[in-house]
């Protein structure tokens, strides 16, 4: 006998034959022998944890700042506010913080991933001794999704061919849709899914937010519709508001006029709001501005123009992002999932940015030292936060996002650095909503809590592995009390040679030497030190140090203890130093490697292709039909700064645009093809400036030109087919048999 299904999607029912022992009313069956995966407890919530980037504690509305989030502020008004929780004030060792609930140099990320070194706190390599919440929770039945940046993978471990234990993945996410790097463009972004590139559609309409939601959505709903007796884990980390900071035009036209008054006004107004919502006491003090931050009022009015547009567009990123967001819990509450699914959203991975001193509109122009002026600035001013850039607002305003507190993103001293606003929210759970809680908590007290929220002790042994202690601490006592005792009494802070230490309501911090919009090469060993007794002084304003030597001395040695620990020690300032050395650390591909590339859908990282050295040379073998061949053969790069070879009308042109300024772009052009067999060269010869960069069809000369100094290109690498769909050809026309590059 058979019994006839109706299955409904969406508008269509599908009719299906189900057999008698298929019915939903047959007692499961008790299996012996097949294998089955575990179950968490049965009152185990869904998971929904979300951390955006570089977002100051004073950007959103939900903690006084001048930039409204309403799903953020509803999320707080169902929950609770957080308002003195840590991050580490850098990406890569904030992500690895959350992830594992260890301290970020005790598995090996001191620094982003992009600057590691052969130290046991430097490596950018997540020991096998810290399992990821995704692994331990997926471990324990529940099903996992990991949306938007990663930033946890070893460089020389994101080429094609891995190895991919270190990916999302492998690191015990069942799904991983997103981005495996430090940034990348909102329009026209650098994607992958599970291991696998993907081109995101060339529409005007595409933004990556809405794309993450998308997908963050469509996941939850087959994930109800096919395992709804599971729970699940899902990690939403969206690259807003890191540069290139970006929005559709609808949204940033919505802040037309808004930041006008400028970052010091902005910032008075949020630090009186925090004040009125009961963030801060009413007798705390606001920090002052930094050395070297300009005043508002000594601007010229082009440039008061020009910041003003800016933050025009960071504003409109982070509003466009939380609407998208929002549309996400929109799904859950339609779904009837919401009640029991906790919902914890820290707003940063550190501080606001301090990196870019005045702003810019291609930030990658930064690490060559080669910033824009105003003027070269005020031409884009009509298409900021457009395809056309790729910048980030001026130091002010990031300074103003991180109101009430000093500095910011980097400075691992100071509050502004290292404080970032976090929201709960459990509906089934968390009884006394729209409360604030003052307790210490840090980035690894996360898992701890999630863990302890969903029943589950994390296991001694993951693949018979030791795993290393938890070094946070659950804060699921303070969701039922504002006034439950602080658990996490002490903690370290290190970040490029800036630290300070955490003890009981006190705060020992160093000195910054350089700001972070300079590049430092200090000896962070000679750093003065600063107290702060943030029992009385909530917004570090008032260094009472030399009124306190005992207490000064007693946390330096705190956190020389925790330093050594936590292989903290050696300590480093050179960020930029360590970023172009890449000896420092394991390559794809050695400098002075020769390789032969094929064409096709591989995405090559940067650090798998040839970097541009004196001597770089590339042979393509192609078959050339005639005049009809348009299109590229290979490239690396974006927009922004890049290097291609294409076939124009059946000729071919190389384009060396390394920083997207005139000064430095070069165009070679041969003559047209005949059909046929062709070799088409370009070597770039010299041991030293001035150098030459020729182009060659056959052995014969076509074209070349000067080089005052050779600029490596930033950027994955491709062959036949670009990164991402353009209006025009995919391919070059031609048949490409072959790249061969060599340095």
């Amino acid at each position: 006998m058979i019994h006839r299904v109706a299955l409904t999607i969406g508008t269509a029912a599908l009719a299906l034959q189900a057999p008698l022992y298929a019915q939903a009313t047959a007692p499961a069956p008790q299996w012996r022998n097949y294998p089955m995966r575990a179950r968490p407890p049965a009152a185990a919530p869904n998971i929904l944890l979300v951390m955006t980037d570089d977002v100051g504690f004073g950007a959103s509305s939900a903690f006084g700042g001048p930039i409204p989030t309403p799903t953020f502020d509803a999320l707080a008004g169902a929950g609770l506010r957080y308002t003195a929780f840590h991050t580490t004030a850098m990406c890569s060792p904030s992500r690895a913080a959350l992830l594992t609930g260890r301290n970020h140099h005790a598995v090996g990320f001191g620094q982003i991933s992009n600057v590691s070194m052969d130290e046991p706190g430097y490596t950018s390599s997540l020991p096998k001794s810290a399992a990821t919440i995704g692994r331990v929770l997926h471990d324990a039945g529940y099903d996992t999704a990991w949306f938007g940046k990663n930033h946890n993978t070893p460089e020389w471990e994101l080429g094609p061919m891995g190895p991919f234990d270190r990916w999302p993945n492998g690191l015990g996410f069942d799904y991983f849709y997103g981005f495996n790097a430090a940034m990348t463009d909102q329009r026209s972004p650098t994607l992958t899914e599970n291991r696998n590139p993907v081109r995101p559609p060339n529409t005007p309409d595409y933004y990556l937010d809405r794309d993450l939601a998308d997908h963050l959505i469509h996941w939850i709903r087959v994930q109800h519709a096919e395992d709804n007796d599971r729970p699940f884990m899902a990690y939403l980390a969206p690259g807003t508001m890191h540069s290139p900071q970006q929005a559709p035009p609808e949204w940033i036209a919505r802040f037309k006029g808004k930041f006008d008054k400028g970052w010091d006004a902005i910032r008075a107004e949020t630090f009186a709001r925090q004040k009125r919502m009961g963030i801060l006491p009413a007798d705390a003090r606001i920090s002052p501005r930094p050395a070297g931050i300009p005043a508002w009022d000594s601007l010229t009015a082009d440039q008061k123009r020009l910041y003003a547009g800016m933050m025009e567009v960071g504003a409109a990123q982070l509003a466009f992002m939380d609407a998208q967001f929002g549309r996400v819990i929109d799904a859950l509450r339609q779904s009837g999932q919401l009640d029991n699914t906790l919902v914890v959203f820290i707003q940063g991975d550190n501080g606001a940015s301090l990196e870019t001193y005045l702003g810019s509109t291609n930030e990658s122009r930064g690490f060559l030292n080669l910033w824009e002026d105003d003027a070269e600035m005020m031409t884009k001013l009509p298409v900021l936060g457009s395809a056309a850039t790729a910048g980030q607002y001026p130091v002010g305003w990031a300074w103003a996002m991180n109101t009430p507190y000093p500095w910011g993103k980097q400075v691992a001293s100071h509050l502004g650095g290292l404080r970032d606003g976090m929201v709960v929210s459990w509906p089934a759970r968390i009884a006394q909503k729209g409360q604030f809680r003052g307790q210490f908590t840090h980035l690894i007290d996360v898992a701890p809590t999630l863990y302890e929220a969903a029943g589950i002790t994390p296991p001694q042994e993951v693949d018979g592995v030791a795993q290393q202690p938890i070094d946070g601490i659950s804060f699921a006592y303070s969701f039922a009390s504002a006034k439950a005792p602080e658990r996490h009494r002490e903690q370290y802070f290190e970040m490029l040679g800036n630290r300070s230490f955490y003890r009981d309501g006190w705060l020992a911090s160093t000195t910054p030497e350089l700001p972070p919009w300079k590049f430092s090469k200090a000896d962070p060993r000679g750093y003065s030190w600063e107290l702060y007794d943030l029992r009385t002084d909530p917004t570090q304003a008032n260094d009472v140090a030399k009124a306190n030597p005992a207490k000064l001395a007693e946390l330096r040695q705190g956190f020389d203890d925790a330093a050594r620990r936590n292989h903290v020690y050696p300590l480093t300032t050179d960020l930029m130093g360590r970023s172009i050395d890449r000896t420092l650390r394991p390559a794809i591909l050695p400098d002075h490697a020769t390789r032969i590339f094929y064409p096709g859908d591989t995405r090559y990282p940067s650090v798998g292709w040839p970097a541009l050295l004196p001597g770089w040379q590339s042979v393509s073998r192609i078959v050339a039909n005639g005049a009809a061949d348009d299109g590229p053969i290979f490239g690396q790069g974006s927009r922004f700064g890049a290097i291609a070879l294409r076939l124009e009308q059946g000729a071919p042109v190389l384009d060396y645009d390394p920083t997207g300024r005139a000064a430095e772009h070069v165009v070679l052009r041969g003559a047209a093809l005949s059909p046929g067999a062709h070799a088409i060269g370009v070597a770039i010869e010299g041991k030293a400036a001035p150098y030459r960069l020729r182009l060659t069809v056959d052995g014969k000369p076509q074209a070349d030109a000067a080089l005052s100094r050779i600029i490596r290109v930033r950027g994955d690498a491709y062959v036949g087919r670009p990164l991402i769909d353009a209006a025009g050809p995919l391919g070059c026309g031609c048949t490409i048999s072959s790249v061969e590059v060599a340095n």
